[in-house]
């Protein structure tokens, strides 16, 4: 790290006399927040995060003048790594810090956009434990993929209690909130991996299509502390529709679109979901729905989203 924070001063450095490797930076007002850019290809995004779309990208070392810098997805580079992005309204966009030419992770003396700090509300690490107890086996681990976790429920909208509750049960059970872990014994190509343990080329092939990379190419990006929280998004939100589901308090359709056949194993679940209710409200509603409609209870997995979709309609109001 210490000869990354070096690469970014001498970066630095060389942009306040005006050389990158691009040549000569055009001369700027002095007042204005105005930052160099490294390297070449670096994307501006429409949002801070590296799921939201390419808007342009720069060719090499630019001269950016930035208004504002907000919290987003982690981006590590050569040169460093940052959760901040500088906003650009020239660009359109948002450019990720580590690409920025200063030696800190956040620009010094730029306000964050819309002048709030980092969204509250995270999970945190001891209600995890509290909620599923024993199940939290590497508690170190789970609190190293936190806060890529956090940023992917608040990218999904799973932001009340009885969506939080759905998705960290699911997640608990998947891979035990363990960003990096890979199904036991599973030595397929596109075996289970990362917190919602991606299974199947006909996921690693549209995931990575939604996030511009190559899953089929390069599976282990699935368990990546970069991708592993993201992806788990992507199926909660894009592959599946789940948070409906969880509103309704209806585990079988949780546990039904998650794709798996209908067994012991959907009491289980639903007992947790129960305990994350529980830790996060301080009581358990009636009304949680634990069991499948005939139609949802075998392996749904290879289902496209109109087919589950579908099936969720047949059996009236069972999972």
């Amino acid at each position: 790290m210490l000869k990354r924070r070096i690469r970014r001063l001498l970066i630095a450095t060389l942009a306040l006399a005006g050389l990158t490797a691009g040549g000569l930076i055009t001369a700027v007002p002095a007042n204005a927040a105005v930052f160099n850019t490294y390297g070449t290809g670096v994307n501006v995004r429409a949002d801070a995060y590296l799921s939201s779309p390419v808007v342009r990208t720069l060719p090499g070392p630019t001269a950016i003048d930035v208004d504002c810098q907000k919290y987003g997805d982690l981006v590590t580079v050569s040169g460093g790594s940052s959760r901040w992005w500088a906003h650009v309204p020239a660009l359109g966009g948002y450019v990720t810090v580590a690409y920025v030419a200063i030696p800190e992770d956040k620009l010094p003396g730029v306000p964050e956009c819309g002048g709030t700090n980092p969204p509250s509300g995270d999970i945190t690490l001891a209600q995890v434990q509290a909620m599923f107890g024993t199940r939290i086996a590497n508690p170190s681990l789970v609190q190293t993929g936190l806060p890529s976790l956090n940023q992917a429920m608040r990218d999904a909208n799973i932001n009340t209690p009885y969506r939080k509750a759905a998705f960290l049960a699911t997640l608990v059970h998947e891979s035990r909130l363990e960003y990096n872990i890979r199904e036991i014994g599973d030595t397929r190509v596109y075996g289970g991996r990362g917190y919602i343990q991606l299974t199947g080329d006909f996921n690693y092939g549209p995931a990575g299509q939604y996030f511009g990379i190559d899953l089929l190419g390069n599976p282990e990006l699935a368990r990546s502390l970069q991708w592993s929280a993201p992806i788990a998004r992507w199926y909660w939100t894009v592959a599946r529709n789940i948070n409906p589901f969880a509103d309704q308090l209806n585990m079988g359709k949780v546990n039904a679109a998650i794709g798996y056949p209908a067994g012991a194993e959907d009491q289980r679940r639903c007992d947790s979901f129960k305990s994350a209710i529980r830790v996060l409200t301080g009581s358990v509603p009636g009304g949680i729905i634990c069991t499948r409609s005939k139609a949802l209870s075998g392996d749904t997995s290879k289902l496209t989203r109109t087919q589950f979709d579908a099936l969720t309609k047949v059996g009236g109001g069972l999972g």
